[in-house]
């Protein structure tokens, strides 16, 4: 898992979302969570795109993880 990843994105996309202000502890908590959420979907597309017998994973194959 990534552990090195920055909190400034996701603190400007809590201010986008509307908050005033953002924790740092709320911070490192959504970043969890997200890298939690990308290694699901990231493993769900590496399995789509060895399902269509290829070794490169397209956008496609990160659609289809999503849904």
């Amino acid at each position: 898992m990534v552990k090195d990843f920055p909190l400034l994105p996701l603190e400007k996309i809590a201010r986008k979302a509307g908050a005033e202000r953002v924790s740092t502890s709320a911070l490192k908590e959504l970043k969890v969570t997200l890298l939690e959420i990308a290694d699901k979907v990231a493993v769900e597309a590496v399995a789509a795109c060895y399902h269509a017998k290829r070794v490169t994973i397209k956008r496609e194959d990160i659609v289809i993880a999503v849904r």
